[in-house]
This record gives structure tokens, sequence and C-alpha cells, in this order.
């Protein structure tokens, strides 16, 4: 089977000359100086649009947009007032897109509504051979690569570093792109500022912090934060990506069990769903019954911190949410009991939580505890809408993310024709059967 072929690479460096400046980053982005890699999918363009144009639509889009995302043209630098921490040089160095094509059919890179090791192909032109994570000095901090198959289809990936953005910024920039691909004006005007989310100083910090783990060691500015200590594991065996679909009326069923006879008064998908991984998770992977586990889950504080961020704040601004109990309490009490604990997750964070936790990091030099045996993140991948945009040369029809890694159980909204989600994650055959058996128990 035929290769992914290069058709062309270019930098792209805004349409306009934009101003130098250097743009703080804060100890949210900084929690997160690693690269994200996720493709959107498109049928054959129905106006018999060439792939010519398809990429000239593009690179003039992406010309446009860097204009108003300036920063994302630039690369990382050491900041110039403090030590050991990152900002954001605008200097218009650019943004890369990489033009391909291939004579496979979008069907035989198997199941596109999920991260599968054929995707990979995807962002191959944007990764250089040897490249590692954590080499971060003069790297873009962002890359787009458009594929064309066989079958007429298109593919969409993009390789961006985390600290730019968080999965909504990641939305609107996609909603921005796809307007000035259809000739239309930028529909979210982006605000990159993040000083409101700078740490209080002398810092404050009012609460324990189990979202977080510290870094134990920092070898040198240009790696991510904590690679060498507890927050990456680098050495952890590889297993195949799992993925459980919970049918529409699966997820109804968990809901309306968790509602009869309790004293929740009302509860979410997203809770009760999540809840049920907690435990499910955390039993399967045979951890002690006295050992405490800790689940992560994304909240969005854009509206919860004083003052608010503004409208189109284009950063990080999803703080960790988190439950804890230990594994006989998940075993022995009601599901309703988790949800709750889900629930005050979410309830915890208000702004005085929130800027401790900033305050946290900027004392720790911290991250998001994900590494730890007894903890892992859920992100709700399927919440973002990213499946809803409409490009010159279609509309979208399904977004993944191409890879998931241990310590992170992703979200995903089942195929258009199943409904309901998938869950996608990372865990030896044995432990995924076990995982599976809970999950489905009503």
């Amino acid at each position: 089977m035929g290769r992914i072929k290069l058709v062309e690479k270019v930098v792209i460096a805004p349409e306009q000359s934009t101003p130098y400046k250097r743009i703080f980053l804060s100890n949210i982005d900084l929690s997160l100086v690693v690269y994200q890699d996720s493709a959107s999918f498109f049928d054959p363009p129905s106006n018999q649009m060439s792939f010519k144009e398809i990429c000239s639509k593009l690179y003039s889009a992406v010309g446009k947009m860097l204009v108003h995302y300036d920063f994302m043209a630039g690369r990382l630098m050491p900041s110039l007032e403090e030590d050991h921490r990152f900002e954001i040089e605008c200097n218009g160095a650019g943004f890369v897109v990489a033009a391909a094509r291939t004579d496979r059919k979008l069907s035989e890179f198997g199941v596109i509504s999920a991260p599968n090791s054929e995707l990979r192909e995807l962002v191959v032109f944007l990764i250089e051979e040897g490249e590692k994570e954590t080499d971060l000095n003069g790297k873009p901090l962002a890359s787009l690569q458009l594929t064309q198959f066989g079958c007429g289809s298109l593919a969409l990936a993009s390789h961006y570093n985390h600290c730019t953005l968080d999965g909504i910024a990641v939305r609107d920039f996609e909603v921005n792109l796809a307007a000035l691909t259809r000739g239309d004006d930028l529909i979210i005007i982006p605000n990159a500022g993040r000083t409101l989310l700078r740490a209080r100083n002398p810092p404050k910090i009012n609460h324990p912090h189990f979202e977080y783990s510290k870094s134990t060691d920092i070898q040198t500015l240009f790696t991510v934060r904590g690679t060498s200590g507890t927050n990456v594991r680098q050495s952890v065996e590889k297993n195949q990506i799992h993925v459980l679909h919970l049918s529409p009326q699966k997820v109804a069923s968990f809901k309306k069990k968790a509602l009869k006879d309790t004293n929740l008064k009302n509860t979410t998908t997203f809770q009760v769903v999540a809840a049920k991984i907690w435990k499910a998770r955390s039993i399967a992977t045979k951890m002690p019954e006295d050992r405490v586990s800790t689940m992560l889950f994304p909240v969005d504080v854009r509206k919860r911190v004083v003052p608010e961020l503004p409208d189109g704040f284009a950063g990080n601004a999803l703080v960790p949410g988190f439950a804890r109990a230990t594994v006989r309490e998940l075993k022995e009490l009601e599901d309703a009991c988790h949800i709750r604990k889900v629930q005050e997750g979410v309830e915890r964070l208000d702004d005085e939580y929130i800027k401790s936790g900033i305050d946290w990091l900027e004392v720790n030099r911290g991250a998001p505890c994900t590494s730890r045996e007894d903890c892992f993140s859920l992100v709700a991948w399927w919440r973002l809408g990213l499946e809803e945009q409409l490009f010159a040369w279609g509309r979208l029809k399904c977004a993944t993310p191409l890879e998931v890694k241990p310590g992170l159980v992703m979200l995903l909204p089942g195929t258009q024709d199943q409904g309901g989600l998938s869950i996608c994650l990372d865990l030896p055959q044995d432990q995924m059967q076990e995982f599976c058996r809970i999950m489905l128990e009503t």
C-alpha cells in the first residue's frame, strides 16, 4: 500500500506585519508545554474543488488568521524577567503547513472516530524524524497537514503546543479558520492576554491541591516541565488503545439508576459516565483497596475567576477538577456517592481555589498529577463541538485526537450512525476486559 507523499511544505507568516512583543504564559499554560495531535475529516468536496484550490484557500486563511493570532506564529523563548519560565516571542517566524497525498482510500485507515496507529501518518510531515517531544527550542508552536486520499476525502491534522490554546480556544480557532476559508470575516476575536491568571505576590496557597504533582527536577529551560521527574512517564510500555462504545440507551439507563431512590436532585451525562469510569478503571487496574484513587477532569474557569476572562480568551483556562476516594469506597458505595464527588470537584473551583492553585504551581513548579499510578485524567472531548465547522471544501464530518497517552481517558462522540459516547483509553488487555465488565453493569 502506498505511503503518504509530500506535495509541498510551506511556512506561512502573518499576511500583514504584526508588532513584535512577548506574551506572558500563565502557570496553567506552563503546566501544559507538550504537543497535541488531532485530525478533522471531510468527504470529497461536492463542489469539485481541486486539491490545489483547497490548499490555496487554506494557505490564504492561515495567513489572515495569524494577523489576529500572531502568537501562534511565534516561538517559545526564555522569559526576560524570570528564570525557569517560558514566554512567547511574537516574531512572525511562521506557522508550518504541509500538503500531502496518498493513493489509499480513507476507509483503509481503519476507524477514524477514535485514535489508531494508522492515523499517525496524518502528521508525518509535521514531526521531524528522531525529534524528541521535549526539545522545544525554536520549534513552531503550531502546524497543519492537509492530506487528500485516493477516494477524494480529506484530513486536516494539527500538531500544536498545548501551552498556546486549550480545547475551547482550539474550537474558536477552527471556527475562525473555517470562516476565513469560506471568504467570511473572523467570527471570534481572540484575546491572548493571560496576565489575569498571573500568580499573586506573595503566593497565597489556601487549599491542599491534590490535582497537581511537584516537579522534582528541571534539567534545562527547553525541556517539558518535570519530564525527568514525576510528571511525564517516558519509559511506560505502550498498550493498545481500546474503545468502549456506550449507546444513548445505556447512558440514559445510567442516569435513571443514579437518580432513582437517592438524594441526587440532578446530574449530567458527563458526571454519571465520569463516576462509572472512575470506579471501573480504579478496580480494573488492581489498585489496593486502601489506596486513594484520584480522577482529574478539566473545568472551564473563564467565568469562574474574578474578574472574568474576556470573551475570545485564547489561552489555557481549563483547570483540573478532581474526585478522590479509596478503592474500597468505590467498590462498596452507591454510584450516586461517586457522582456527588464528581459534582463537588466542579463546585470547589471558585475564584479563591483557582488562584490558590495558580500560586501552588508558582511555588512548586508542578503539573497535573496524571503520571502517578493512582491518578488519571478524563477529558470530555465530545463536548467541544469540533464536528460542526463548515470549510470552503465541505462540512467537517468527524474529528479525533491521534493518540491517547498513558494516564488519560478520552470521551469521544460515537459515530454518526451510533450516537452515544466512546470511551478511549490505554490499558493492558486483561484490565480492559475487567474495565468493560464493570462499565456495562447496570
